[in-house]
């Protein structure tokens, strides 16, 4: 009787792991799934066109109260009510593709709306990861692009530079101050 060695390498068959089918992305869809970085990408992305549309139609807005326009300038406030609403229905949108990545229900996203309540959803959102594979809600999201990941940073980027300058720009006014007090001091005095 030939005995197995317990030494011997084990055989078994390798199967491959199962392709992973991913999930459509839609931002303008209450269904699907939305991962971490593409929640913070999109909304940095989409925050920033509203802020650029809002700036320039202000901007119009001024130059047409400034000609007498006053109901060009009302036309022009009309359209900013308008993107604002548009902005909220669309992080609306993400919030609740974002809550369905870790299989929350997207009736949570109405605190969107919720002063206070609002900060924390955004850090639920920001730290909680998404289920692995397929949940309630549909496939997982698709990995993330250089793009998505680009829009990503862009928050950690103006923030770390917030701080930067916070510290740079005082200090380097003093040292200015007192450089201009060491060399008023240093001046020979005039008779």
């Amino acid at each position: 009787m030939v005995e197995a060695s317990p030494y011997q390498t084990p055989r078994s068959t390798i199967t491959p792991a199962s392709s992973t089918d991913y999930g459509e992305i839609n931002l303008l869809s209450a269904r699907g799934r939305l991962g971490r970085v593409r929640y913070i990408g999109y909304s940095m992305g989409i925050g920033l066109v509203i802020n650029v549309i809002a700036g320039l139609l202000g901007g119009a807005g001024a130059l047409l109260e400034e000609g007498g326009g006053h109901l060009a300038g009302l036309a022009v406030g009309g359209a900013i009510i308008v993107l604002v609403l548009l902005a909220l229905v669309v992080s609306v949108m993400l919030a609740i593709q974002r809550l369905h990545d870790f299989d929350a229900s997207g009736w949570w996203s109405v605190l969107v709306i919720v002063p206070f309540a609002n900060l924390v959803l955004y850090l639920v959102m920001l730290i909680m990861p998404g289920t692995q594979g397929p949940n309630h809600f549909g496939n997982p999201p698709p990995p993330n692009t250089t793009g998505v990941i680009l829009l990503a940073s862009i928050l950690p980027l103006i923030v770390a530079i917030g701080i930067v300058a916070a510290i740079a720009i005082p200090a380097y006014q003093d040292y200015l101050e007192r450089a201009r007090a060491a060399q008023s001091s240093s001046a020979p005095s005039q008779p």
